[in-house]
């Protein structure tokens, strides 16, 4: 793409940002201790579904070796070093999703050491031999993170719906949703990838950036499309929205 704009154009880097699969995946077996940064473009997903032949090419372009130990000390301290390592790489290079395979024992080891932060960002466990591929086991791995990473948009939309009928902690249309950006009340800003009014798309993105709301894309969600391909999830209701006390004698 090309653009020529007064002001930065960032929402397709927004929607790489939520769209580029990445995640990190910890090996422990009993040969060895590995961790492997995957990086996936959203190309991926179409391939995966549409064109199975090529799911080999996923694990051999794409994915980085970061860290090898063969030792066969399988102390805690061992696996407390291994987490440490982990624990800076997704924090420096802002991985949000972990993936724990190999051995069944040694999993199960390793995801009691995981501090509370590494364990919400656990989306699953894969039994794995020392001698599986690097490219059979980002194969294995990769169906259930494309699944995982549906799930968080379709929730969000979900949560959307619960608060527009529920407690108020919500709002749909483009007026509304920019009311909320701009006056910081926004907690989650929701698009549809079908939204296509790129100036106005724009605009919000900015604003949640300036703001430190979360933004998320969804794709084929009726519930967007039918309000307007945008809905904000809210930190707290408007003043106009609280209703006054019940005086009483």
């Amino acid at each position: 793409q090309f653009a020529y704009s007064p002001a930065p154009y960032i929402y397709p880097l927004i929607e790489l940002k939520d769209k580029y699969h990445r995640y990190v995946i910890l090996i422990a077996t009993k040969g060895s201790a590995r961790i492997l940064e995957v990086n996936l473009g959203s190309i991926t997903e179409s391939l995966w579904s549409e064109r199975p032949g090529l799911r080999e090419r996923v694990g051999r372009v794409w994915t980085k070796e970061h860290y090898q130990n063969h030792r066969h000390d399988r102390t805690d301290k061992f696996f407390k070093e291994k987490i440490e390592i982990l624990q800076k790489l997704m924090d420096g290079s802002g991985y949000s999703h972990l993936v724990l395979a190999g051995s069944p024992t040694l999993t199960a080891q390793i995801q009691k050491l995981l501090p509370k932060n590494l364990s919400s960002q656990l989306i699953d466990i894969i039994p794995a031999s020392g001698k599986i591929k690097t490219e059979s086991l980002v194969e294995k791995t990769l169906a259930a993170f494309i699944q995982h990473e549906q799930e968080e948009s379709f929730q969000a939309v979900e949560r959307l719906k619960a608060a527009l009928f529920g407690d108020g902690l919500a709002v749909v249309g483009e007026e509304e949703c920019v009311h909320d950006l701009e006056s910081g009340q926004a907690d989650m800003l929701l698009l549809a990838d079908e939204y296509e009014d790129q100036e106005k798309k724009d605009k919000m993105v900015k604003l949640a950036v300036q703001s430190g709301c979360e933004i998320e894309t969804v794709g084929d969600s009726h519930t967007l499309i039918q309000h307007g391909g945008v809905g904000c999830l809210l930190r707290y209701l408007r003043p106009r929205d609280y209703e006054p006390p019940v005086q009483t004698e």
